[in-house]
């Protein structure tokens, strides 16, 4: 089963921006309620989707530099990057649906 890779500041660049495939970031904390609601949807989404979408996940906490160069004011916020661009985004914990029709016309 494919897992949401760990994302940091000093990986941001070569694995979201110069990425070949689409991407969806997820910006969470630990301490973050719905981003704990929101996780068991984007490991099913990295799993079903391996292949087609690179998932990852960032420590807003611990990795301050990105979230902030996107303008992450609320967590969770999943980022959808294209061709190193922000092509959809999404504020809260979303269903597995909701968030499957936000990407799929980016795969």
């Amino acid at each position: 089963m494919a897992k949401p890779m760990e994302i940091t500041d000093a990986t941001f660049e070569q694995e979201v921006l110069s990425s070949e495939l689409p991407v969806l970031v997820d910006f969470w904390a630990v301490w973050c309620g719905p981003c704990k609601m929101v996780a068991p949807v984007v490991e099913q989404i990295a799993d079903e989707y391996e292949g087609k979408l690179k998932v990852g996940k960032i420590d807003v906490d611990n990795h301050k530099q990105a979230a902030m160069n996107y303008g992450i004011r609320s967590i969770p916020t999943l980022l959808l990057f294209k061709g190193g661009e922000v092509v959809q985004q999404v504020v809260g914990a979303l269903s597995k649906h909701q968030l499957e029709e936000k990407i799929k016309e980016y795969l």
